[in-house]
């Protein structure tokens, strides 16, 4: 029966991690998959996750299913991190979440409800964009497009393209916006540039998907919700695809929610009812443990104040090693203005090195990340910043010849 099945090609990501702990190099560098590690290189369980873990342990009384969407409380407390505990919007029903197995899961059930609801709807990704996206619309059906987004020239975001991009969207088609911390480039939109974004939205009349992975990372757990909360004010439908894999750590614990922003409160009760048939047929039901974690630690004032400084944390570290990273490329010699990086957000940076760059720090250094010249800051630590950046200068110079 399976003679004609081929071998499918290695994940990007997760092959790389693959080809990492084959590598015998005992100075070998990490700097592809996207999870937090701190100065020892380890992936933490928050001091927070771990009281809300002993509390939960003590008071839990049952293994039971879940409903469909989750608990309420914890549907709520998704609602809360994302608009802010005093929006308006959340006294006025139109908002519904669903829990997901984290932000890919809220992200398929989208798909899933755009495919069944909006049959003939595109939706519309930055170029360049995370890997993933492409697999899980296309899996579910949906044809994708692409917008402009990220100029190699001038290592940024190139606005104007975008907007030109944006400008041919069909009424009713579907764009996914990355609320903060834009996976892989790290270049993000500023304020003023989300004003214009709700603008052409309104105008143009497609629905925005917000992937919400990074809240935390980027400026504060305020700032990044900039854009999703200034739409919230100006555009009377869209989702919300968020997880709490990195600002909560909870990476094997698959936790996430699809919440949808509706027109009126009737709206949202029969889109909710929709939601929820994409949930029971995918995985019938959340698991309960890690939004547990989530509902316990946000609606406990202690654990809340402890969680808050544990982020700051988490991204203060990786913005000092963006500032560290790139003074020690100039004092190794390296000639490339890499400024820029020091303005992006979040675990990504765009180095701008070419594939065969790539290739050679990885075969000839055993340093790994994707070809794209992605690599994730939370994998830099004092131990390895010198190293890193010698093999670095040895590898950029060779431009210069």
């Amino acid at each position: 029966m399976f003679e004609n099945i081929t071998m499918a090609p290695a994940d990007p990501i997760l092959g790389l991690t693959d080809a990492f702990k084959k590598d015998d190099n005992p100075n070998k560098i990490n700097l592809g998959v996207g999870v937090y590690k701190d100065e020892a290189g380890v992936t933490p369980i928050l001091k927070s996750v771990k009281l809300a873990e002993e509390i939960i342990l003590k008071e839990e009384t049952t293994k039971s299913y879940l409903s469909i969407q989750g608990t309420p409380e914890y549907g709520k407390c998704v609602r809360e991190l994302i608009f802010g505990r005093n929006n308006e919007l959340l006294s006025s029903s139109r908002t519904v979440s669903v829990q997901s197995p984290g932000g890919t899961g809220a992200l398929r059930i989208a798909a899933d409800f755009i495919h069944k609801f909006l049959p003939k709807a595109k939706i519309w990704i930055s170029n360049p964009t995370w890997a993933n996206h492409n697999q899980v619309f296309e899996a579910a059906g949906l044809e994708i497009c692409k917008y402009e987004y990220y100029d190699a020239l001038i290592n940024g975001l190139n606005f104007e393209k975008m907007l030109g991009s944006l400008s041919k969207v069909a009424k009713g088609d579907v764009v996914l916006l990355h609320a903060c911390c834009h996976n892989p480039t790290g270049v993000d939109i500023t304020p003023n540039q989300w004003k214009q974004l709700a603008e052409i939205t309104e105008k143009q009349e497609f629905l925005p998907l917000f992937d919400f992975a990074y809240q935390g990372f980027g400026n504060g757990l305020d700032e990044d919700a900039f854009g999703i909360r200034y739409f919230a004010k100006k555009i009377k439908t869209f989702f919300v695809a968020n997880s709490f894999s990195k600002n909560f750590g909870l990476y094997n614990e698959r936790v996430g929610a699809l919440t949808l922003v509706a027109e009126n409160t009737d709206k949202a009760a029969t889109a909710f009812s929709q939601m929820k048939v994409c949930v029971r047929a995918n995985f019938s039901n959340p698991p309960s443990h890690g939004a547990a974690i989530v509902t316990k630690i946000l609606n406990t004032p202690k654990l809340y104040e402890l969680w808050i400084n544990e982020v700051a944390e988490m991204r203060e570290r990786i913005n000092g090693y963006r500032n560290k990273f790139v003074a020690t490329l100039k004092a190794k010699g390296v000639k490339q203005n890499f400024d820029f990086i020091k303005e992006q957000r979040g675990m990504f940076s765009y180095t701008g090195l070419s594939v065969e760059e790539v290739l050679e720090l990885r075969n000839v250094y055993s340093i790994y990340f994707v070809n794209s010249g992605r690599i994730s800051l939370a994998g830099i630590n004092g131990k390895n910043i010198d190293r890193l950046c010698h093999s670095f200068a040895e590898v950029l110079a060779k431009r210069l010849t």
